[in-house]
């Protein structure tokens, strides 16, 4: 069976030693850090993206974490909490709609993230989280670094929410610090297959001026966190996928934001690409939807809810040449570590009163 391609890139920076109390020795390593783009470079990166009304976003290929099989389900084992349920609340200052509807409306923090390797155009698919400073994303952590390809740092990393049709509704935000897993940085292991990236404040072009558009989470909303969570509760997941079928039919084309809806199953095991926790569900998106929020929870008139997974891997199960799988590594306390790493950090403003870009904004 031919597998569908979801999902790339993070060098290993400055590693965070994560803190467990009750512990005599010395707590292992749980979250790596990487620099994205600095107030020196973000202009660049930015102009490189939405030059051209945006032509590089349309020509961005859907990046995916390369695995030899599709994921098989097991009958024992699987993902295990590692401590108490948890949840992060979603952001708070985003109004509900005024009247209560059975439809189901996407979330306004959902997004494409678009990167470059190796002189080559990237996508996946992120969502923003809350945080002290409105200014976080979780995506996969294929999406951020190459673990097939050894690359270092994902070059031009930006993410757009409410992409559509090659604009961005709410600017474009530059993405400043990427947290990953230690297990997924220096192992490759995709049971950690997860990221958190700072962002600095939105971008938008008027009157051929830059103008700031304040922190994502201010604009779009955050979703919660949800770590060690009971498997098998009712799943959105979101995402673009941009991949065609193996049968050839382009059904989709990473220009719109689309949703499955089920509950997850697990253990998934795939050796190729060491896992052997995570959950699955049946979702025919393709590749592009890697990185793209798992919400339980979802209030389609907050349009909000936690985040418990990201897109991972996928591919077709029953041989039709259609893909009918996705999964997401389990969120559990080792996955808020990473979370709670960046979290608190403060990205700012790279606009200048002029309309110019550089850092303007001191904390």
């Amino acid at each position: 069976m031919k597998l569908l391609p979801l999902g790339g890139c993070l060098a290993a920076g400055g590693l965070l030693a994560a803190s467990f109390a009750g512990i005599a020795t010395a707590a292992p390593k749980v979250t790596t850090s990487a620099k994205l783009n600095t107030p020196a470079n973000a202009g660049a990166t930015l102009e490189f993206w939405t030059a051209d009304g945006g032509a590089n976003f349309k020509a961005a290929d859907p990046f995916g974490l390369e695995h030899k099989r599709v994921p098989k389900h097991v009958s024992t084992g699987g993902p295990a909490a590692d401590g108490k349920p948890g949840i992060v609340p979603a952001t708070a200052d985003i109004p509900a709609a005024a009247a209560r509807t059975k439809n189901v409306n996407l979330p306004k923090t959902a997004g494409r993230v678009f990167f470059v390797l190796d002189e080559d155009l990237y996508s996946c698919s992120a969502s923003s989280v809350q945080s002290t400073y409105k200014n976080l994303v979780a995506t996969a952590g294929h999406c951020v670094y190459d673990p097939v390809g050894n690359q270092s740092v994902a070059d031009k990393w930006v993410f757009v929410p409410g992409y559509y049709q090659g604009k961005a509704p709410w600017g474009v935000y530059v993405g400043k610090q990427a947290f990953t897993h230690y297990d997924w940085d220096v192992y490759e292991d995709a049971d950690r297959d997860y990221a958190f990236v700072t962002v600095y404040n939105g971008i938008a072009r008027s009157n051929g001026r830059w103008i700031d558009v304040g922190p994502l989470g201010a604009k779009v909303g955050g979703q919660g966190l949800a770590y060690n969570q009971k498997v098998g509760k009712a799943t959105y997941v979101f995402g673009y996928p941009t991949a065609a079928h193996e049968d050839g039919d382009y059904a989709y084309t990473g220009h719109t934001l689309k949703f499955c809806y089920g509950k997850p199953t697990y253990p998934q095991v795939e050796s190729s690409v060491k896992v052997e926790e995570h959950l699955a569900l049946r979702c025919s998106m393709t590749g592009g939807a890697s990185g793209g929020p798992w919400i339980i929870g979802y209030s389609s008139n907050r349009r909000l809810g936690y985040l418990n997974g990201v897109t991972s891997l996928g591919g077709d199960t029953d041989g039709n040449l259609r893909s009918d799988l996705i999964t997401s590594p389990y969120f559990d306390s080792e996955t808020y570590s990473v979370y709670k790493a960046a979290a608190p950090l403060w990205s700012g403003s790279i606009v200048k009163k002029d309309g110019t870009l550089g850092l303007t904004e001191v904390k």
